[in-house]
């Protein structure tokens, strides 16, 4: 699997379009939706199963020891939304390689790893894949987490790839900005955010992106706030 080296800022008339198809697409299935067309079945918190494996739980103790909690419950809220959506979806996963993805895709906005000088995705991505690699994994596993992770915030491109890396994007954009939260059931949506509370995630993570474009203008995040990604951050389906 070739990997994914560099992330620059995308130039603004591809991202418009982009986001332009993303708006329409969720616009069809909200009416679809309030036609009672594949009105998405709730899901109990107990379905959506943390992996416990000695691998997974490493990896958590990994991100908990340089993350804030309102960044690592983003993560794990990540996940819960990405299984929520393959089952609305039908699209079948390794979710222990998923929850691993998941739960390490924003370690380039914390210390140390923030300090790369390109994309925060590919930074993450690269801590991720050398983390795996150390734990005796194979490099196909730790290629596919670092593909996850590193063009997870690439609209209009990751959601075409493997199921573990469009779940990644998918799970990530209900999060970050609603991005299709319509294929979510409200019930599932309120009871992942009870167990894995939000602590002023938007204001939290608007700053950790305004830090990664202040500090690197080129950055692929930077086209994306450029063109309004604050706004959609803010008017996410979500109170905090």
């Amino acid at each position: 699997m070739p990997l994914t080296q560099s992330l620059k800022r995308t130039a603004a008339p591809i991202l418009i379009s982009r986001f332009v198809r993303l708006e329409f697409g969720a616009l069809g299935r909200k009416i679809a939706r309030a036609f009672g067309y594949r009105t998405p079945t709730n899901i109990a918190l107990e379905e959506i199963k943390i992996p416990d494996s000695a691998l997974a739980i490493k990896t958590t103790e990994l991100v908990e020891q340089c993350s804030p909690l309102y960044l690592l419950n983003h993560s794990i809220r990540s996940y819960c939304f990405g299984v929520a959506i393959s089952r609305q979806l039908n699209i079948k996963a390794d979710l222990e390689l998923f929850y691993m993805a998941a739960i390490m895709h924003d370690l380039g906005l914390v210390s140390p790893y923030d300090q790369y000088e390109g994309s925060f995705e590919v930074a993450g991505a690269e801590v991720a894949r050398k983390f795996i690699l150390e734990q005796g994994q194979t490099t196909e596993k730790a290629d596919l987490i670092h593909e996850a992770i590193a063009p997870h915030s690439s609209v209009g491109i990751a959601h075409k790839k493997e199921a573990e890396i469009a779940l990644l994007h998918y799970g990530a954009g209900v999060d970050v900005i609603g991005f299709r939260a319509e294929d979510i059931a409200p019930r599932t949506r309120k009871a992942i955010v009870t167990a894995y509370p939000r602590l002023q995630f938007k204001t939290e993570f608007t700053k950790l992106l305004d830090y990664q474009i202040e500090h690197k203008p080129n950055c692929h995040i930077a086209g994306h706030c450029a063109l309004g990604f604050r706004g959609k951050i803010k008017d996410a389906p979500f109170s905090e």
